[in-house]
């Protein structure tokens, strides 16, 4: 559909590419043997997974702090669970995930084969909300950063999708006008609209299965991109 029109083409990182969830899961099973945190893995992450999305969102309407968002989610989740560690404690089960996650880096069915099929054809580029330092080891690991000419976070950046600013600093180190590009993300909010807002085409990888209006383009399976592109 729109392989006249782009040149460039953007992607998000996790929840798109890298497969976050069960990437952040086998990082807690390390994370909790180690501070010898006795709790079912799975009860755990069944309570932290949707309070750590109503963070993320947070985090990106700027409404809480990095710092908040690392204790907040672990703090809530544990008092789901009937569990209470000092902050001193929450901070360190913290520091520790941050350093497992790019342990693991597991990426989601088909995601090397079509970025092998689109490096042939377009210049790909990374906008990614996540921390910088992370992001980048998450890329390496997983052996993908050689599909990418450009990475731009929001670390980086000093403002989160769906900001206006981090997709025309990207645009803008990936040397290419909204026109010709276009952002592939599960964000409806911050990867759709955001890229939308200021006239790039957009994908939505419907990861978490929402409803949206029909007039956005929508695939379930990344293989799926080969129609647009």
């Amino acid at each position: 559909m729109y392989k006249k029109e782009i040149t460039d083409v953007f992607f998000d990182l996790d929840h798109t590419l890298w497969d976050f969830d069960k990437n952040s899961m086998l990082a807690f099973e390390r994370v909790l043997n180690k501070h010898n945190i006795e709790v079912n893995l799975k009860e755990f992450i069944a309570v932290y997974e949707p309070i750590n999305f109503d963070y993320w969102k947070l985090f990106r309407e700027d409404k809480v702090t990095k710092l908040a968002l690392r204790r907040g989610r672990l703090i809530d989740a544990f008092s789901e669970l009937n569990m209470k560690f000092e902050v001193s404690e929450i901070d360190q089960i913290a520091e520790s995930y941050i350093d497992e996650l790019p342990g693991n880096n597991h990426l989601f069915k088909g995601a090397e084969l079509i970025l092998t099929y689109l490096k042939e054809r377009y210049f790909l580029h990374i906008i990614t909300n996540g921390f910088d330092e992370v992001q980048r080891l998450k890329l390496e690991r997983s052996g993908i950063d050689k599909y990418f000419t450009t990475v731009t976070t929001s670390d980086e950046i000093g403002v989160k999708k769906p900001n206006p600013l981090i997709f025309h600093t990207a645009l803008k180190k990936a040397k290419t006008l909204a026109k010709s590009s276009i952002m592939i993300g599960d964000s409806f909010e911050a990867d759709i609209l955001g890229a939308e807002n200021i006239g790039m085409k957009t994908i939505l990888y419907n990861y978490r299965k929402e409803s949206v209006p029909s007039k956005f383009n929508i695939i379930d399976d990344l293989i799926e991109l080969k129609r647009y592109l």
